[in-house]
């Protein structure tokens, strides 16, 4: 089992990826009055056929040549469902799929959120010629990076460059920091 959540972000936005998206939207909300920590990752890949959906958190099923089990759905799954919360995912072949899930805050059994930080600094500068757009949101408070921003900026200029890298990482660590106010999530 993935020990944090932000493993399992990186877990689907690499599906993502491996389905040709050019934008993926991370959205994570945490509501301590609703006592809840959401997850929406979506995106526009090609997206999963009704077939696909039907076995999607089935753990040896997998469209993957180079493996034949996939468990970082039923993981997430799992992981969600196992607080009280709950998961879904929607998808539409040749245009995208939406995987959402809902973790019960205080639920003894929620995993962290982990270093979600190092995941999106990661998928950003690691993807360069995908969108990403990430929100990340603390008791009705909010910030969005959206890296279609950066790039009208940046040009040409790589994200792998040091200070643009630092910059990112930085932009990222300090909002989600004013954000959380010192409470680990």
């Amino acid at each position: 089992m993935m020990t944090e959540i932000s493993l399992n972000v990186l877990d689907v936005a690499q599906n993502s990826i491996r389905a040709g998206a050019s934008r993926i939207i991370i959205d994570i909300q945490v509501s301590h009055k609703e006592d809840r920590l959401k997850v929406i990752i979506s995106d526009n890949g090609c997206g999963m056929t009704d077939s696909q959906l039907a076995h999607v958190d089935d753990p040896f099923y997998s469209t993957r040549t180079t493996r034949t089990i996939g468990l970082g759905i039923p993981f997430f799954k799992n992981g969600a469902e196992m607080t009280g919360g709950t998961f879904s995912i929607k998808s539409e072949a040749g245009k995208g799929t939406e995987v959402t899930a809902v973790f019960v805050l205080s639920h003894i059994d929620r995993m962290p959120l982990g270093d979600i930080t190092s995941t999106m600094l990661s998928l950003i500068t690691c993807n360069e010629n995908i969108d990403f757009v990430y929100t990340y949101g603390v008791d009705n408070r909010s910030f969005t990076l959206d890296t279609r921003e950066f790039r009208k900026i940046l040009g040409d200029i790589s994200y792998q460059e040091p200070d643009v890298y630092n910059y990112i990482k930085e932009y990222l660590q300090e909002h989600k920091d004013d954000l959380d106010q010192g409470k680990y999530i």
